[in-house]
């Protein structure tokens, strides 16, 4: 593989899920294997490297430069792929010094690399702080210029946390101790720093971490005697040079992806926001009519929607646009909405008299500068005014393991009541806790905290029972409670919601407030009509959603194919 390669393939594998950090991972896995680079038959065989090595760890264990340290026998079956010829399978502990110690006086500078300051990413160098050697000699990692440190403790291991050291000051220094530091002996530093990014040597560290799952570590044995492919000296410096080329070109597709995203996301942006803002008549060359924004984007709807936070936006852009009146056309000849608003309060006052929960009188509505624009044929009013407020916040009742579903805030999704996670009460708890009137179908569940502002139309067909933070909403009159629930999920109303209510780390809203917020009402035909079309436009959205899927099932397809035949080609493999 080679940069040429990259270019010409870039258009097909840049749009697979996390390409570049999948080719980044291949590059190094080509790299340890010895299919990133051509080998030279005129290179030092690495067998022959490896002696050298033997007789220079001899020297420095005779000069007490450093330990005899002990090397495991190397089995055949240990022995994870294969390598070519002139290479050699080793230990890392036979070609460096395992853990070194520095020899200073307290008063020297160096510096000090906490885990903050080594970085998973390959090229990014170490960063560090100056410190006197005997603040941090004692109780902390040693290492040199040069020097390969690999981190030891989930999750840096499996991030590939690991560095040559480099910029040290005075030349030295020490750092955490859940560092394994390896001093290299006339092998290429950048070159085992490969090894230890490579996704082989990390995947397989994961199955050989020891100690709790809230901090497991790797252990010295697969630091030190797990088996290193050790490519001849030559082959070193051209691999580390490749990877590099490879690496800055990782780079420069990174940064034209990244841009490329940028600029759609602000095209998608702004084409929204001429949908949820443009006008009739607009500013012919500088602000687009509503209709020429809402033309454009259904025309380039397949570019437009490349990434699942497109589907998002487009979702809520379909809220909006039901809720101002924009998504369907207003009919003279509906019946006004006033005469729907009279029956409503019409019902509400009969129950008004005989449930003290309703009220006689019509709400005083909060946040009246927040409310959008919506249709002169359209009419305000509270929450209250439009459903009985069934409130089942509080304690919520002794759960069992069977018995009648209880449905709690954390079934209440947007749009839909999800039924896990399953919670179940007994009959007698249900019969004794279910005082304040029970649910049925055509009633909207809605979430009052953790989460805030969810809300559905009640639609099963079994009995069930309500825990705290949800109410529940029971409609006067023949408003459509699907209307009332997509305008309650869209932006305008929540940002009213999260503008009323209080909390720091969990918001929450209390009922008291929250009758007296300002809902939108059409004429019942108009409403009817902007459910069907919503309903309509999800369901493209469900299918843009499916597409995306697909697209990114078959281009990481694609990219897996590429990578493969990249490698064979490479290999020779036919």
């Amino acid at each position: 593989m080679n940069p040429d390669w990259l270019l010409k393939h870039f258009d097909q594998i840049s749009q697979a899920p996390y390409a570049v950090p999948r080719l980044r991972r291949f590059i190094l896995d080509l790299a340890v294997r010895g299919k990133l680079v051509e080998q030279n038959p005129e290179d030092e065989p690495a067998s022959e490297l490896l002696k050298r090595i033997q007789v220079e760890r001899a020297r420095l264990v005779n000069a007490g430069s450093m330990r005899n340290q002990k090397v495991q026998p190397m089995k055949e079956e240990r022995i994870p792929f294969s390598i070519p010829a002139n290479w050699t399978w080793a230990q890392i502990a036979q070609v460096g010094v395992i853990n070194p110690r520095n020899d200073a006086t307290d008063s020297v500078k160096a510096s000090f690399v906490p885990m903050p300051m080594i970085f998973a990413e390959y090229g990014k160098v170490n960063q560090h702080e100056t410190r006197l050697w005997g603040e941090i000699k004692t109780g902390f990692t040693h290492f040199a210029e040069g020097d390969v440190g690999l981190a030891k403790i989930t999750p840096c291991f499996e991030n590939g946390k690991s560095t040559v050291f480099q910029n040290l000051t005075g030349g030295f220094g020490a750092g955490t101790t859940e560092l394994h530091i390896i001093r290299p002996i006339l092998v290429v530093a950048d070159c085992i720093l490969i090894f230890f990014k490579s996704p082989h040597f990390i995947e397989m560290g994961k199955t050989k971490m020891t100690g709790t799952a809230g901090q497991k570590r790797v252990p010295k044995d697969y630091f030190a005697f797990s088996p290193f492919p050790l490519p001849p000296l030559a082959e070193q410096h051209r691999i580390v040079a490749t990877v590099d080329e490879l690496m800055k070109l990782c780079d420069e597709l990174e940064a034209t992806k990244a841009k490329r995203e940028k600029r759609r996301d602000r095209l998608v942006a702004a084409t929204l926001y001429g949908l949820n803002n443009g006008d009739e008549s607009g500013e012919p060359g500088i602000r687009p009519t509503f209709e020429e924004s809402a033309r454009f984007y259904f025309n380039q709807l397949p570019r437009l929607t490349t990434r699942p936070p497109h589907i998002h936006q487009l979702r809520q852009t379909i809220l909006n646009l039901a809720v101002r009146g924009k998504l369907v056309p207003q009919y003279p000849n509906d019946e006004p909405v006033v005469a729907l608003l009279q029956r409503i309060d019409k019902e509400r006052a009969i129950t008004a008299k005989v449930d003290r929960r309703a009220d006689f009188e019509l709400q005083e509505l909060l946040a009246g500068e927040l409310r959008w624009e919506v249709p002169s044929t359209w009419s305000w009013r509270g929450v209250a005014d439009l459903v009985l407020f069934i409130d089942y916040r509080g304690k919520t009742p002794a759960k069992t393991d069977s018995g009648i579903r209880l449905i709690t805030a954390k079934n209440v999704r947007r749009g839909f009541i999800n039924l896990a996670p399953e919670e179940f009460v007994t009959e007698a708890t249900y019969n004794g806790w279910m005082t304040r009137g029970f649910p049925r179908e055509g009633d909207i569940l809605f979430t009052t905290e953790a989460p805030m502002g969810n809300a559905a139309v009640v639609r099963l067909q079994e009995k069930f029972g309500l825990a705290q933070r949800v109410i529940n909403f029971r409609p006067y009159g023949d408003i459509d409670s699907d209307f009332l629930v997509l305008q309650m999920l869209s932006e305008p109303f929540q940002a009213i919601l999260d503008r009323t209510a209080t909390g720091l780390t969990a918001k929450g809203i209390k009922a008291t407030k929250l009758k007296r917020l300002p809902l939108a009402v059409p004429p019942l035909a108009e409403q009817q009509r902007i459910v069907t079309k919503v309903d309509e436009l999800m369901a493209l959205c469900d299918d843009l959603e499916l597409r995306l899927t697909r697209t990114a099932t078959t281009r990481r397809q694609l990219l897996d194919a590429a990578l493969y035949e990249a490698l064979n080609l490479h290999s020779g493999i036919q």
